[in-house]
């Protein structure tokens, strides 16, 4: 009796995996192969966008500013600056009986170089930086390193740049010292051990052959960038290069079952739904696809959610399927639903003194739903309602997708935040829902096969209810 009243009672925490046959894993796997590539050709924002903009276009989207007239089934995108993109398919339903969103952001941590980056000093060529979001400085030392970005010139040329990711390729690093004379180094803090001023990229040694000249190895540097881009050290102020790790993406484990590479926050939530979205033909409620830039900077500029090119968007939408009317844009909101797809810290048992094992999600046990983010009090959170989060149990109970309700880590440790507040804060219903990771805004974050699948899943059950 007890052990029926206990089945019926309490919450079963199965293991994800337990719950597929070795068809589904094989399908879990073959899924990821594709996560993997994506994670290797679009390491930045920009790339990310010229993806999306590709295979969207192969799927029937069209530039929505092409586009006169939208009717239900129409596949619309809208570029923003080459660095956001947002997509829909409209659905049967009017848009002012509300949206479906699933909203992610395609920037990672990484270092940014600065305006005037390159020096030299005792005959070794130098490239300055500045760290994008939050990282370890420590973590960016002694890898290999690629640049990554565009230069623009005055005349607006513009020049692609991705160089230490072919095999052929140069790579770059950060140097770090040796532990025999580093005694007072490794008596500073985690946080103080490498300075943000000296996380100066190595690029080059060799000297202009003038005996005549100063700076040689720097103007050889110079000179082998204007031959090779046509640029003058001038166009570094014009310019966005990233240094991005060049290591490639893998499976990881001999049982094949996670995935390592870096910028999985939040790419296993953007690739996951856009995947999801371009298998969609009609739906009821106007499906809507966000890949968002800066959100690890705090979603600022125009190219971030808290600007109003979303909006404006939405309103290309009503106006090009004749709804539009005043103030019916608040009111589309006010009706819609959105997922906040960013990833969560799944509990690593290494450090398990951070997490509250009860709370916290795990790798491997599906996708995770935060009801709030925010630190210590909700700082800052977005807090779904309870109304919202039963709606989205059911959803997932429905389809038979393994989901967590978790928050992060313990109380007063931390916290953090996504772009569910903006949304919210326009009238949608909003409930983080992502994947687990380990090491998360390291150089090599840490997921699983599993939850990856899942969270496929969720988006396309999602945009079908």
């Amino acid at each position: 009796m007890e052990e029926n009243l206990k089945e019926k009672l309490m919450m079963k925490k199965e293991k994800g995996w337990l719950s597929v046959n070795d068809e589904e894993r094989e399908k879990i796997f073959r899924f990821s192969d594709g996560y993997i590539n994506y994670l290797n050709i679009a390491k930045t924002e920009r790339e990310a966008v010229a993806h999306v903009r590709k295979v969207a276009e192969e799927h029937g989207y069209r530039d929505v500013n092409t586009v006169e007239k939208l009717e239900p089934g129409d596949k619309v995108y809208y570029i923003n600056r080459e660095k956001s993109v947002y997509l829909a398919i409209i659905g049967t339903e009017k848009m002012e009986n509300g949206l479906h969103i699933i909203g992610s952001h395609i920037d990672s941590p990484r270092l940014d170089l600065k305006p005037t980056p390159l020096y030299e000093d005792t005959e070794f060529a130098y490239f300055k930086t500045h760290y994008y979001g939050g990282v370890k400085k420590y973590q960016w030392t002694t890898i290999p390193l690629s640049i990554h970005g565009v230069i623009v010139k005055p005349n607006g040329e513009k020049i692609t740049v991705n160089i230490g990711e072919d095999e052929s390729d140069p790579i770059f690093t950060i140097t770090d010292l040796l532990p025999h004379l580093a005694q007072d180094q490794m008596k500073k803090t985690l946080a103080q051990g490498i300075e943000a001023e000296n996380l100066n990229l190595l690029v080059g040694s060799i000297p202009y052959n003038d005996k005549d000249c100063s700076e040689k190895v720097k103007l050889n540097l110079l000179n082998i960038l204007n031959q090779k881009y046509g640029i003058t050290e001038s166009d570094f102020q014009s310019s966005e290069l990233e240094l991005v790790p060049a290591f490639k993406a893998r499976t990881l484990g001999f049982d094949w079952g996670m995935v390592a590479g870096y910028g999985q926050d939040d790419s296993a939530c953007a690739y996951t739904s856009f995947t999801a979205m371009m298998e969609l033909e009609n739906v009821k409620n106007t499906a809507v696809c966000i890949l968002s830039d800066k959100e690890e900077i705090g979603s600022m500029g125009n190219t971030g959610m808290e600007s109003h090119v979303f909006d404006y968007f939405i309103s290309e939408l009503l106006n090009k399927t004749g709804e539009n009317r005043p103030n019916l844009l608040d009111k589309v909101f006010c009706y819609s639903k959105m997922l906040s797809s960013d990833v969560d810290a799944g509990v690593d048992p290494i450090y398990a003194g951070v997490h509250d094992k009860t709370n916290n999600s795990f790798v491997g046990n599906g996708i995770a739903m935060a009801k709030y983010t925010g630190a210590r009090g909700k700082s800052g959170a977005s807090d779904a309602n309870a109304e919202y989060v039963a709606w989205m149990r059911n959803m997932l109970e429905t389809n038979n997708i393994k989901y967590q309700v978790a928050e992060m880590g313990k109380v007063d440790v931390g916290g953090g935040g996504t772009i569910a507040y903006i949304l919210a804060n326009k009238g949608v219903d909003v409930i983080d829902c992502g994947v687990p990771v380990l090491s998360m805004h390291s150089p090599y974050e840490v997921s699983s096969k599993f939850d990856i699948y899942e969270a496929y899943r969720t988006y396309k059950a999602f945009w079908q209810v």
